[in-house]
């Protein structure tokens, strides 16, 4: 009996080594599996960067029965604070020209014109500017940034056109399409 007793004394104490020996290691992999992501941040352009609903208007007739199309703005790849993309998205009149940004007043312009990506014109963009809260979703009246501004094309120098529009809500009843 006093066999029995040493040895279910020796059982124990290699049962309970053997419990803490894998709680160890569990903690090690537990905490050797955790990551602290870096927070990657924003954009140096995010408060003008989105996508818009826009209307093109000349004259105060807006253009093709006033539908309205999707346009872009985004950061450029060195991530700068004064150079901002316009992109038609080949919607209104296929052209995507970088500008200049500003993003604490929240304006855009060209200072004479700028080169388009997509086919050999230049474009000039004034007045332009990203109004917050200045639009609403087109079903559920959500508030929304609108966008302005006006663009005279390279292959149209004599016209001014309007390009106006309010940001995607992101809610799928908001978008015109």
């Amino acid at each position: 009996m006093e066999r029995d007793q040493e040895l279910l004394q020796s059982n124990k104490i290699h049962y309970m080594n053997s419990m803490y020996r894998l709680l160890a290691v569990l903690m090690i992999f537990s905490l050797s599996c955790t990551k602290k992501l870096e927070n990657p941040g924003a954009t140096n352009t995010v408060a003008m960067s989105n996508e818009w609903w826009v209307t093109l208007g000349l004259n105060g007739t807006l253009l093709g029965g006033g539908v309205h199309l999707l346009f872009s703005t985004y950061n450029t790849s060195q991530n700068v604070s004064d150079s901002l993309w316009l992109d038609d998205l080949g919607n209104v009149w296929n052209f995507k020209i970088k500008v200049l940004a500003d993003p604490k007043s929240l304006t855009f312009l060209t200072t004479d014109s700028a080169q388009n990506e997509y086919y050999d014109i230049r474009v000039h963009i004034a007045n332009g500017k990203v109004i917050p809260n200045g639009g609403k979703g087109y079903t559920t009246g959500s508030i929304v940034d609108s966008i302005y501004m006006e663009a005279v094309f390279g292959d149209d120098p004599t016209n001014t056109y309007i390009i106006s529009g309010v940001a995607r809500s992101r809610w799928a009843q908001d978008d015109y399409h």
